[in-house]
């Protein structure tokens, strides 16, 4: 493939719909798939008492409870053309307000989000982009990176699963594999904790070598002749810098991420007249969109129980899921929206053709590639810098900048001691995140209670949480350790 693109920065965030972040480009770009017509009527969904939630606008920084997006949980929301979203969510939180239930249906309105809304107005937004499966994170994050999730359209609920190892039986080839064929070099940036490792190939200790620091990103962008090809960023999980838009944190900490990226490829002119940054969202975390999901080809031929408790709820991988935020971010895209239909195998099918790779499973094959938004133009009139306030970052609810209760949270802690147990090595992680003592967890859960009345006992909740993100840190990091000892 002929572009002048020699960098591709793939920045994966979680947990967002195209109408809740960039539906209000409706104002810039009256054809964007966007919220309604001005003067329209909204799209709308009802509650199981039938009281009727409109679109409206919301500046929350920080959603509680977290909505439910379990592939069981999005086929239902998705169900009368996408009328089930609030629906769902009341029948999950039955104690629910009003004022929750209608965060379903909020969106950002036109510059709230000072890095996406920036970067969205000054290059391309891709506005049919969808995850590429109704589901949950990791097999959306697993499509991005091998076009398949093998046949895993669940995660872990917990580490005495007894189908525990089954969620980790991520073996498909990568396109990690695929660069590596073809001599194409790349990285892995992360805060704490890789969740790509969740592919099997990626412990290989010629991979495990690759995966860095997020510090080691910005250092590298000083050269670009030492760039990798390929970079996949990876934001931070746990704690209260937690940076990848997973409710309960704060959204602007997720913002501050796609702008310091941004900045660091644009401080070096070289490298930035050469790369191109991908900003899109793993799924769309149980907020409403109003577009259907339209069928999709089969990645392979692996069918998905969607449900653990009853084996007839069967998912065929033949459709969509919801669709997700997605910005261009380039000297050669233009200010535009995109309307060719994209999912997260795109990306892939973009890397194959451009650098001449083996292909990656049957969806990849047919998928759109993101060729189709670059240009031939290069444009000298992008921004020098993308700057989010300080003030943004201050959380309204500092209580929940240190909750570690979402099940992603769980299912990395879950992986964590699964790959102690791999390793013969579970004391190192076992007490600390999965076996607490009966106290440790009694303090804990009083801790939580209590916190927002700044109660003593919240510095035991604070304590339980960072054992428990230390123990799963540790893992990775002895992983990569030995990797670098080896090679």
């Amino acid at each position: 493939m002929s572009d002048q693109i020699n960098h591709v920065i793939l920045l994966l965030l979680e947990n967002q719909s195209f109408d809740r972040i960039l539906g209000c480009f409706r104002e810039v770009y009256p054809d964007i798939e966007g919220l309604n017509s001005p003067g329209a009527q909204p799209y709308t969904n009802r509650d199981d008492k039938g009281v009727i939630y409109e679109q409206k606008s919301t500046e929350t920084k920080q959603v509680t409870p977290d909505p439910k997006h379990e592939a069981r949980f999005v086929l239902e929301q998705l169900q009368d053309n996408n009328g089930r979203f609030v629906l769902d969510f009341a029948r999950n939180y039955p104690d629910s307000t009003q004022e929750q239930r209608q965060e379903i249906m909020g969106y950002y309105q036109l510059d709230f989000l000072p890095a996406l809304h920036t970067l969205a107005r000054e290059f391309t937004i891709c506005d049919h982009w969808f995850s590429s499966l109704p589901g949950p994170t990791w097999p959306n994050r697993f499509f991005a990176l091998t076009g398949t999730c093998h046949g895993q359209a669940l995660m872990p609920e917990g580490w005495k699963d007894p189908q525990l190892a089954t969620y980790f039986d991520q073996s498909q080839d990568t396109i990690f594999d695929r660069l590596n064929e073809a001599h194409v070099s790349w990285r892995v940036y992360y805060y704490d904790f890789p969740s790509s490792i969740l592919l099997v190939h990626q412990r290989r200790p010629e991979n495990l070598v690759r995966y860095h620091t997020i510090e080691k990103f910005y250092l590298d962008c000083a050269s670009e002749p030492e760039f990798p090809q390929f970079v996949f960023i990876e934001p931070k999980y746990f704690g209260a810098d937690q940076n990848d838009d997973h409710p309960p944190h704060n959204i602007f900490k997720g913002e501050k991420l796609v702008a310091d990226v941004y900045n660091g490829i644009r401080s070096n002119l070289r490298l930035w007249e050469s790369s191109l940054l991908v900003v899109i969202f793993d799924e769309h975390g149980g907020f409403y969109d109003h577009v259907l999901p339209p069928p999709a080809q089969p990645p392979d031929n692996l069918p998905a129980r969607i449900d653990p408790k009853d084996p007839s709820k069967i998912f065929r991988f033949d459709r969509l899921g919801v669709r997700v935020p997605a910005v261009l971010v380039s000297p050669w895209v233009e200010k535009r929206v995109e309307s060719a239909q994209f999912d997260h195998t795109s990306i892939l099918r973009y890397l194959i053709d451009k650098w001449n790779l083996r292909p990656l499973g049957m969806r990849t094959g047919t998928a759109i590639p993101i060729s189709a938004a670059i240009g031939k133009q290069r444009r000298d009139d992008t921004p020098a810098f993308v700057r989010v306030p300080y003030s943004d970052l201050i959380p309204p609810d500092p209580a929940l900048e240190r909750e570690d209760l979402s099940e992603h949270h769980r299912a990395l802690h879950t992986f964590a001691y699964f790959l102690a147990k791999e390793a013969n090595n579970v004391s190192a992680v076992q007490q600390a995140i999965m076996e607490p003592g009966a106290w440790t967890r009694t303090k804990a859960a009083i801790g939580k209670v209590m916190l927002s009345a700044g109660a003593t006992l919240a510095s035991d909740l604070q304590r339980f949480n960072k054992d428990k993100v230390d123990g799963t840190m540790q893992v990775v990091e002895s992983m990569i350790r030995a990797a670098r000892a080896q090679l």
